[in-house]
């Protein structure tokens, strides 16, 4: 049976962060707090979801400023709203993502997506990015009643992509995805040209990957 590369879609197949941002500054925007979050100093907090750029753009309010009750579920979904009508604005495969994908499908291996992004999202940002095409599966946050790291949103990526959890291994960017891996019990490829940069090796992963063009070999050397 041909081996299963799954991956993660943001912050590892591309660098969503300044879109994300921005779903997230309207949202501010909108309650008369101007931009609380900056696209480069954020980047990471915008890859741990919608909720956690919301909490931390809270957390810089001056003192005059007073949420209502429900806030943050107003303003998540307003967040998802102003996302998916500017979702692929200033974001960008990470270089090498179309070729190493390409690469891999010649070399026999199903591709499939794992994502704590919102199911309808996720497809259309693949849709946005051209690379749709490329994969077997994608479950999605919402697809399943858990998500990563719940190893059953990980399995589910793998066998409804036709392949088996035995010869698969997770590509991802964040502690998240570390968990999701070991609660699986299969490998983790962590991305070290995110926003941690090569300091992702703190979470121990079983390869660091500094480029998309050594993914190949190595699952050559993984799933033969």
């Amino acid at each position: 049976m041909a081996g299963t590369v799954v991956f993660d879609l943001d912050g590892t197949l591309a660098d969503t962060s300044g879109d994300l941002v921005a779903a997230a500054n309207a949202c501010f925007r909108a309650r008369g707090l101007g931009d609380l979050l900056d696209p480069a100093g954020d980047a990471l907090t915008a890859f741990h979801g919608g909720r956690a750029m919301l909490r931390a753009g809270y957390g810089r309010m001056g003192p005059d400023h007073l949420l209502p009750p429900g806030a943050e579920d107003e303003d998540f979904n307003l967040l998802l709203s102003h996302y998916g009508a500017s979702i692929a604005v200033h974001t960008k495969l990470y270089p090498g993502v179309m070729e190493t994908l390409d690469r891999l499908a010649g070399d026999g291996h199903i591709l499939s997506i794992c994502t704590n992004k919102p199911e309808a999202l996720a497809h259309q940002l693949l849709g946005a990015l051209g690379i749709a095409d490329r994969f077997a599966a994608m479950i999605g946050a919402d697809t399943l009643p858990v998500k990563k790291p719940d190893p059953r949103h990980y399995r589910a990526a793998v066998e409804q992509a036709g392949g088996e959890v035995a010869r698969s291994f997770l590509v991802g960017d964040t502690e998240t995805d570390r968990k999701t891996a070991a609660a699986a019990g299969v490998r983790c490829v962590l991305v070290g040209f995110g926003p941690e940069g090569e300091a992702i090796t703190r979470l121990a992963p079983d390869a660091l990957l500094a480029h998309f063009d050594a993914l190949p070999d190595l699952a050559r050397d993984w799933l033969g």
